[in-house]
């Protein structure tokens, strides 16, 4: 196995970008800073809006060498700066859909002179036409009402009817609330059932997925539970611990199926990191 793999390096994606190899990666999931003046423990939220798309810029160009020619990108946008992004992406990839993630966020607080911004954007790009996609990895199934009422001779047998329906671009997925046994301590954390079903859909089986911004370790514990492989990049050393904490959590609730070692987090001193292997 690749050394690299199933590995969470601590250091900046751009320069941890040569570690891959061009064209080896399925699938990248990319949660950037929105520049929204949030504390990572760093710098990294709080460029202007010119120096953060040309940034943005910057990542984008070192990462898609990494794609294979069928290979997928999702990533997490504000709508603040999504339509400049789009259309930098629409330059390089084909774009496939605008998902607007719907947290549920309670009908109380938010702006007094605005309306209360509820949703992220999620763009989904393709490099072509060959591009990998399991519809029938994510389909919803109806429920027994639906069925039932679809009980006429000319639906019996319909395969559709028996797997569930495509998700649509509106994901309705509750925010992780601080009493969520899946919350960890970062401001941003994206919920597994959305990074699943990103997966599960654009990643083969066994494939790899690359994650530039792993923050508190969603992607890979995702990837390991979808039965794939993972590398990633974070700045942020507790994050990376908690990422490796999180992992370990998982990788012992699915001990029975595991046929792969694991390396959660190394850092650029390693002597001084402490490496989990499964």
């Amino acid at each position: 196995m690749d050394s690299y793999l199933n590995t969470i390096f601590n250091e900046d994606a751009v320069d941890g970008f040569k570690r891959i190899p061009d064209a080896s990666v399925d699938l990248i999931i990319a949660d950037p800073p929105y520049s929204l003046g949030k504390d990572y423990g760093n710098e990294s939220d709080k460029l202007k809006a010119s120096d953060y798309l040309l940034w943005m810029e910057r990542w984008i160009d070192s990462a898609l060498p990494k794609l294979k020619p069928n290979g997928c990108l999702y990533i997490f946008l504000t709508w603040r700066f999504s339509p400049e992004i789009f259309v930098m992406l629409k330059q390089r990839m084909q774009m496939m859909n605008e998902i607007i993630w719907d947290r549920r966020v309670p009908s109380m607080g938010g702006s007094v002179r605005s309306f209360t911004s509820v949703h992220d954007t999620i763009g989904f790009f393709v490099n072509g036409k060959g591009y990998y996609f399991d519809l029938d990895a994510v389909r919803i199934p109806y429920d027994a009402e639906t069925k039932k009422a679809r009980s006429r001779s000319i639906f019996v047998g319909a395969k559709w009817l028996e797997i569930g329906y495509n998700p649509k671009d509106l994901w309705s997925v509750s925010r992780i609330h601080k009493c969520d046994p899946e919350r960890a301590d970062h401001p941003t954390q994206k919920p597994l059932e959305i990074i699943d079903r990103m997966i599960n859909a654009s990643c083969p089986p066994d494939g790899i997925v690359l994650d530039p911004f792993m923050g508190s370790g969603t992607t890979a514990v995702s990837a390991r539970r979808c039965g794939r492989n993972f590398v990633g990049f974070e700045l942020n050393p507790d994050y990376c611990a908690i990422s490796e904490q999180r992992l370990a959590s998982s990788e012992a609730q699915l001990m029975p199926k595991k046929n792969q070692p694991t390396e959660p987090v190394r850092g650029k001193n390693q002597s001084k990191q402490k490496l989990l292997e499964f």
